[in-house]
């Protein structure tokens, strides 16, 4: 029996097997080049608007100590300080109005005593006037706003607010919230795909283009991924959502933040002393015996005075240094004896309290001082330059005049379910905890599948295959490899 060769026709028409789906990795990896690509591209302005404010706030300590000289140090070292009483009794002299919220007496021989008044005509909400006065003299040598426990004065208030909020109030902290909802992501997101595809882009030298970009975006974002990672996850912390559900779980844990008991019967129930006592905050014994007695307990300079806040409340006496090693003790002190009611010290503080108050040190440039604040403007000028050569990418691998063409749709139904529906699962939790991170990617995936719809009803090809334009990566903090 003779057997007829297949003819090309019917070879053409002969189905052939369909290729197999990727596994593993393989199948993850056009899912995550998606994401790095269209979350830099997206989330990139607000994090170019974080890392240049952020790198400004970094270099604001060194520049308030050179602006504010006047009034942070004294023209002369004398012999002996006046009592802290009559250094407050100068500063309400020359700034009768308001009240003595806190005093912080002068921590070093060149320093001036900080006199904190609340209730000044003038002074915004939240921020306390700061009367400078010469320990050994008792002259006045400045009055200026002051914000926070950190004791920011203009200069760094405005940057800090600036780099917090844009200046916008509670609407504005919503774009530093979803730039560090995000970067840790595209951190992530960006390192695993640079540590996969490794070989490729070993080196740089002799490239050009969109090649040698590729391979600096990649190289700077491998060294400052972990940076970026810890900016990411202290930012969190105080922020307004993502924030609000950490200080839940903490709570829940026993590991929130404890405070000095500020009754002066020594009841433990108490929760500190609020800021704001009448007149000159002298009562009972005095400022001197208070201050005297917190040295008894140990409590070393810089300290801050809190007179009390009502007739049952305490005087608080807190260390407020948080450059290494720090100095957060405090103790509550009796108006009406001088006697210490009760003693807080920071190793005594939980775990997680401990971390935090250490992340957000590290996080603002006051753990390790200047060194902590070189490192910080060095992270926030990587992310500048990671952000440039991402957008500078995407116009590379354009044609002419028009940028190059996003990441295909479809990583995710290469996803074995087996991968797909964990990963799924982690990620609405993560959504849940993280609301700028989970809303943001919803509405994105949303909006994906609708102009995804639209364009195959256009016939339009809009499904990629597994390995992609995978150098299409516009911004991050890791860089898309390929």
């Amino acid at each position: 029996m003779t057997i007829t060769p297949p003819t090309r026709t019917e070879e053409a028409v002969r189905p052939t097997a369909a290729p197999p789906r990727p596994g593993g990795w393989a199948s993850l990896r056009p899912l995550v080049l998606r994401l790095h690509f269209y979350a830099g591209l997206l989330v990139a302005p607000f994090l170019l608007v974080a890392a240049t404010t952020g790198f400004l706030y970094a270099g604001s300590f060194q520049a308030e100590q050179i602006v504010y000289a006047d009034e942070m140090t004294v023209p002369a070292v004398g012999d002996a300080k006046m009592p802290i009483s009559e250094q407050v009794a100068a500063a309400r002299e020359a700034h009768p109005r308001g009240a003595v919220s806190a005093v912080r007496p002068s921590p070093q021989d060149d320093a001036t005593t900080r006199v904190l008044l609340s209730g000044v005509p003038g002074v915004g909400e939240g921020h306390t006037l700061a009367v400078f006065v010469d320990p050994y003299t008792g002259e006045v040598r400045g009055a200026l706003e002051q914000y926070g426990s950190a004791g920011a004065l203009p200069l760094r208030t405005w940057i800090d607010e600036f780099h917090r909020d844009l200046h916008l109030g509670d609407t504005g902290r919503l774009y530093s919230e979803l730039a560090a909802s995000w970067l840790w992501v595209i951190a992530a997101g960006g390192l695993v795909l640079w540590f996969s595809r490794r070989r490729a882009l070993r080196t740089v030298r002799g490239t050009s283009g969109r090649r040698r970009s590729l391979g600096l975006h990649g190289t700077i974002g491998v060294w400052a991924a972990a940076g970026f990672v810890f900016l990411s996850v202290t930012g969190l912390t105080w922020s307004t959502y993502a924030g609000a559900h950490i200080d839940e779980l903490r709570t829940s844990l026993g590991h929130s933040t404890p405070s000095v008991a500020a009754s002066a019967g020594g009841d433990h129930g108490g929760h500190g002393a609020a800021a704001g006592s009448g007149g000159s905050g002298e009562h009972g014994v005095g400022l001197d015996k208070v201050l005297a007695a917190a040295r008894a307990e140990g409590l070393g300079d810089p300290v801050e005075i809190v007179p009390p806040a009502d007739a049952s409340s305490a005087y608080v006496v807190k260390q407020v240094q948080r450059s290494w090693p720090e100095k957060q003790d405090s103790a509550a002190i009796d108006p009406a004896t001088g006697a210490v009611t009760d003693v807080l010290r920071f190793a005594d503080y939980p775990l997680l309290a401990k971390l935090t108050r250490w992340g957000i040190d590290l996080h603002t440039g006051v753990l390790f001082g200047l060194v902590n604040q070189i490192a910080l403007m060095l992270l926030a000028l990587c992310l500048i330059v990671l952000i440039v050569l991402g957008y500078r990418m995407w116009w590379q691998r354009g044609r002419g005049s028009a940028f190059g063409r996003p990441v295909p749709r479809g990583g995710w139904a290469q996803v074995p379910p087996r991968l797909l529906v964990p990963l799924l699962a982690v990620v609405a939790v993560i959504g849940y905890f993280v609301p700028l991170l989970g809303l943001p990617l919803a509405a994105f995936v949303v909006v994906d599948v609708v102009l995804g719809e639209i364009a195959h009803r256009r016939g339009r090809r809009t499904y990629g295959t597994a390995d992609g334009p995978a150098d299409a990566a516009p911004a991050g903090a890791a860089g898309a490899a390929e």
